[in-house]
């Protein structure tokens, strides 16, 4: 059975086991394993409880076939940084890579959210006269176009759910397309 690994700030939750255990249960109602990051063996008392994660982590995307990255924007105006590790990590080993976002929105228009941004010789910068990034994307455009070359298009809705960290929709779709896509895929010569 293929398995994907389910990367995303879910984990920060206050719910975020069950969170994962609906994530997984919708992988298994399409025929996927789903690995969800806390499913990981860590002592968080440990002196190395952070080096755990990671290595419990990096030890989940090895084994698995793909990746569904949930990109939606996590305390700022984009995706969140160890997500977005974890994608470039899975395109890096040439993996399937899928991904959401709950929020439709451009990437440059959250960054007028959370800053003063000025135009500047038809360009978008921000308080500190940075540029901002604006192709009309959802995200930065790296992971945008990993996903593009490595999987298929970010999934996301028309228009935001109420509660873009409990809607497992666009998830879903995720979901349902890999397995459609594994099921599509000519079958492996075994040895």
């Amino acid at each position: 059975m293929t398995k994907i690994y389910l990367a995303g700030p879910d984990v920060f939750l206050p719910d975020a086991v069950d969170v994962g255990r609906r994530k997984v249960a919708l992988c298994a109602r399409h025929g996927l394993i789903g690995l969800y990051p806390l499913e990981n063996a860590v002592d968080r008392a440990a002196n190395d409880a952070s080096l755990q994660i990671f290595r419990g982590n990096e030890a989940m995307m090895i084994e698995a076939d793909a990746i569904i990255a949930n990109l939606t924007p996590f305390r700022g105006p984009g995706a969140d940084a160890g997500t977005v590790y974890e994608l470039g990590y899975m395109a890096g080993r040439g993996k399937l890579c899928v991904g959401y976002s709950n929020d439709p929105s451009s990437y440059a228009d959250r960054v007028r959210e959370f800053t003063r941004v000025n135009s500047r010789d038809g360009r978008l910068v921000d308080a500190s006269g940075l540029t901002v990034e604006n192709f009309g994307l959802t995200d930065n455009l790296m992971m945008i176009h990993a996903l593009d070359l490595h999987g298929c298009a970010l999934m996301t809705p028309r228009q935001a759910p109420a509660d873009i960290w409990h809607d497992l929709v666009a998830f879903e779709s995720c979901v349902r397309m890999v397995a459609e896509r594994i099921a599509s895929a000519p079958a492996r010569a075994s040895s």
